[in-house]
C-alpha cells in the first residue's frame, strides 16, 4: 500500500478566472500560506515538503476551501500546480483530531492516485500524529461490522460505495468534506459516475464539497454546478489549456511496423533516460511491450487488467529506475507522478468512441513529461490516415505540433542537443 511520490509546486504563469455564484462568499487571494487559517503543524508541514509560497491556484482556491461557513468549490488546475497539496490543506484543517470516525472523504479515478493522494496527506500531516487515513480500495480488505477511526478516507468510487452500503462500516451523514478529484472522469464515466453521484447523495447538506479536475468539458461543468449549491468556480481561460512547457512533435508512418522503426529511430538517437509510451488499448500495449523486449530495451507495462499489487509495482520499479520504459494504456495517463520522466510518446493518438481526438487525455498525456514545470517533450508517432486528427489537436487547443521525419536522424539528434 505504499507508493513513493515527491511533490513540489511551481510558479505558474497561467490566468485563471474566478465565477462566484454567491454574492456573501469570501472571495480574496492570499500570496503567503501564513496569511491562511492553519494550524502551525501544517505549516510545518508545508515548508518541509519545501513550498515557499502559495502556487496560483492555491492563491485563489485556498480562501475558498478554508473559509467559515464553508464554501463550495469547483476548481480547474493543470497537474504539477499545486492542487492535490491544496485540497489536502483543506482535509487536515477540516479533520478533528478528538474524533475517531471519517470525517473527510476524498474519491479518486484510480487506485493509484488515491495512494498518491495519501501520501501527500502523510507527508503534509507528518506533524499532525493524531490525524490518520485509510483507503477505501481495491486490495485493502475490512470486515463487516469494523469500526474506522481513521479521519480521512481516500478511496475509489465502487469500494467506498461497498463499504458504505454494503459493509456499512463508512458513515457518510457524519462526513464534513467531500472531495472529487479528476471529476471530470469521475462524472463523465458511466461506472464512476452512477458510484459517485450515490455517494454524494448520501452526504449531508452542509457538507463542504470540492471538485477539481485539470480538464472539463463544458457538459461535465454544467452538471457539476448543478449538483453543487452556490459553488465558486475557478476556472481557466480555455487559451491556456495547453501545457507550454512541453514541446510537441509528430511523425507520420505508413503502417504500423513503420510505427515501431520510427520509435525505436526515436528512442535510439534521443537519448532520455526514462520514457512513457501510451497506446490506446491493452492488445497493442502487448504487442509493444513484446517487441521492445526482443531488442533488448527494459520494460514496463501498465495496463488495468492488471491486480493491485502488480500495479503497485510495476510504478515503483519505474520510479525507481529498474525499467526505463513503461508502456501503458490511459490508466497511467492522470495523476501519476515521475519526476525524471521528461519524454512521453503517443504510439498513436487517443481517440473516442465517435473516432474523433480525446483532447483530455491527450492533454493529461503529454502532461507526464512536465511535472511541476519543468521541461517536457511529447512525440505522437501516427499513421498517415489518423494525421487529420494531429491538426483537430492543434487548433482545439491553438497550439503548434510540429512534424518530424521518422528517418532523419540528423533532425532527431539535433533536436537531442537542444
Amino acid at each position: 500500500m505504499s507508493t513513493l511520490i515527491h511533490t513540489s509546486l511551481v510558479e505558474s504563469q497561467q490566468h485563471v478566472e474566478i465565477l462566484q455564484r454567491n454574492p456573501n462568499s469570501p472571495l480574496f487571494s492570499i500570496k503567503t500560506f501564513e496569511e491562511l487559517p492553519l494550524k502551525k503543524e501544517l505549516l510545518q508541514g508545508v515548508y518541509m515538503m519545501g513550498f515557499n509560497r502559495p502556487s496560483k491556484i492555491q492563491e485563489q482556491a485556498l480562501p475558498v476551501m478554508l473559509a467559515y461557513p464553508p464554501q463550495n468549490l469547483i476548481a480547474q488546475s493543470q497537474s504539477g500546480t499545486g492542487k492535490t497539496a491544496a485540497f489536502v490543506l483543506a482535509m487536515l484543517s477540516r479533520a478533528s483530531a478528538s474524533e475517531k470516525y471519517p470525517q473527510c472523504l476524498c474519491l479518486a479515478p484510480t487506485y493509484e492516485l488515491a495512494l498518491q493522494i495519501g501520501q501527500v496527506v502523510r507527508t503534509i500531516g507528518k506533524f499532525c500524529t493524531d490525524i490518520k487515513v485509510n483507503y477505501a480500495v481495491r486490495g485493502n480488505r475490512v470486515l463487516k461490522g469494523m469500526v474506522l477511526e481513521e479521519q480521512i478516507i481516500i478511496g475509489t468510487p465502487g469500494t467506498t460505495l461497498d463499504w458504505c452500503f454494503k459493509q456499512h462500516i463508512l458513515d457518510l451523514t457524519k462526513i464534513s468534506l467531500f472531495v472529487l478529484d479528476e471529476a471530470d472522469i469521475m462524472i463523465d464515466m458511466q461506472g464512476l459516475s452512477c458510484q459517485s453521484i450515490r455517494i454524494h447523495r448520501a452526504l449531508p447538506k452542509s457538507c463542504q464539497v470540492l471538485l477539481f479536475s485539470a480538464t472539463y468539458k463544458e457538459p461535465v461543468r454544467a452538471f457539476a454546478e448543478r449538483i453543487i449549491p452556490d459553488p465558486i468556480v475557478i476556472k481557466l481561460r480555455e487559451e491556456e489549456l495547453t501545457l507550454s512547457n512541453i514541446r510537441q512533435y509528430f511523425m507520420v508512418c505508413q503502417s504500423l511496423d513503420e510505427q515501431y522503426r520510427a520509435l525505436c529511430n526515436l528512442y535510439g538517437s534521443f537519448i532520455i533516460g526514462q520514457v512513457m509510451i501510451f497506446c490506446q488499448t491493452r492488445r497493442l500495449a502487448d504487442w509493444l511491450a513484446g517487441k521492445m523486449s526482443q531488442d533488448g530495451h527494459q520494460v514496463a507495462i501498465l495496463t488495468a487488467e492488471l491486480t493491485v499489487v502488480q500495479r503497485a509495482s510495476v510504478i515503483q520499479r519505474f520510479r525507481e529506475g529498474k525499467e526505463k520504459v513503461l508502456i501503458a494504456t490511459n490508466v497511467c495517463a492522470r495523476g501519476i507522478d515521475v519526476q525524471q520522466v521528461t519524454t512521453v510518446v503517443n504510439f498513436g493518438l487517443p481517440v473516442g468512441l465517435d473516432g474523433e481526438p480525446d483532447f483530455e487525455t491527450y492533454l493529461h498525456r503529454i502532461g507526464r513529461a512536465g511535472r511541476f514545470g519543468h521541461r517536457g517533450i511529447a512525440f505522437s508517432v501516427v499513421q498517415r490516415d489518423t494525421v487529420q486528427l494531429v491538426h483537430k489537436i492543434e487548433q482545439y487547443f491553438q497550439t503548434t505540433i510540429k512534424q518530424l521525419d521518422p528517418y532523419d536522424m540528423e533532425e532527431l539528434e539535433k533536436l537531442a542537443a537542444e
